[in-house]
């Protein structure tokens, strides 16, 4: 992992507007709908992240440890990977984008779910459909690259916030374009792909790899078009004379 951009005014020609009386009402019913397809999408979503906790928790007791201390690359992975999320906390969100929508608590939600099934995914992928161990150098390279990744990601989240921020510390609006935001517009997207794209590669399965690497790509593009639509709003002609002299995510290539 935005402002919703102003909205337009309304044609001079005129449109046609429910009644005064009516709207509210009808608003408010949409509201209740609305608000119990979030709540109850939210809730699930939770109801799984629990479950998963559960049964990892099972899983430790029944004696997982001896396998994590058998696959070091695997731990060394999951002990960077939790530092960075709470890193990640700790940086705080995006300052180009300091209002949330009103969904973006359950967008949160279906991400970690998608996350979880990857995770659940690779390992899968390598217990049923070949057995045995991956090489060791094929693990070295996923903890290399997830590394590589986070340096990516949690830098760049770190540099928005420092270029950003005036002698006081207050967060001030200016469109960063120093730092990695010179080579890609989305360095955080891109550290992120690099992350989960390493996981599978620490299991050597690469069903899992190219599947993620196409989901990634597909939610990279719709958050980037989101992301940029409300950048070109903000900084207009600045953001477009930036967007045109550099790549989205990969340089050279996208």
């Amino acid at each position: 992992m935005d402002v919703t951009p102003p909205a337009l005014s309304p044609r001079s020609t005129g449109e046609l507007i429910a009644p005064t009386s009516l709207a509210p009402e009808a608003a408010a019913e949409g509201d209740r709908r609305t608000g119990l397809n979030r709540d109850s999408l939210v809730r699930a979503g939770e109801q799984i992240i629990f479950v998963t906790a559960v049964i990892g928790a099972v899983a430790l007791g029944l004696g997982i440890t001896d396998y994590f201390r058998d696959h070091r690359y695997i731990s060394a992975y999951l002990i960077a990977y939790i530092g960075f999320r709470f890193a990640d906390l700790m940086v705080g969100a995006d300052p180009r984008h300091p209002a949330e929508p009103a969904d973006a608590h359950a967008q949160r939600i279906m991400t970690q779910i998608v996350v979880l099934i990857l995770f659940a995914a690779a390992p899968f992928e390598r217990t049923y459909l070949y057995g045995g161990e991956p090489e060791k150098w094929v693990g070295a390279l996923g903890l290399l690259l997830e590394l590589g990744g986070l340096w990516l990601a949690l830098g760049a989240r770190i540099q928005l916030h420092f270029f950003s921020s005036d002698r006081s510390g207050r967060e001030r609006m200016v469109l960063v374009k120093t730092g990695f935001f010179r080579y890609v517009r989305h360095p955080v997207y891109a550290g992120v792909m690099l992350v989960l794209f390493a996981w599978p590669l620490e299991f050597a399965a690469p069903i899992v790899a190219i599947l993620t690497l196409l989901v990634a790509m597909l939610i990279a593009y719709r958050q980037i078009r989101a992301d940029e639509a409300t950048l070109a709003a903000r900084f207009g002609e600045e953001f477009e004379e930036y967007r045109r002299v550099t790549d989205a995510l990969i340089p050279t290539i996208w």
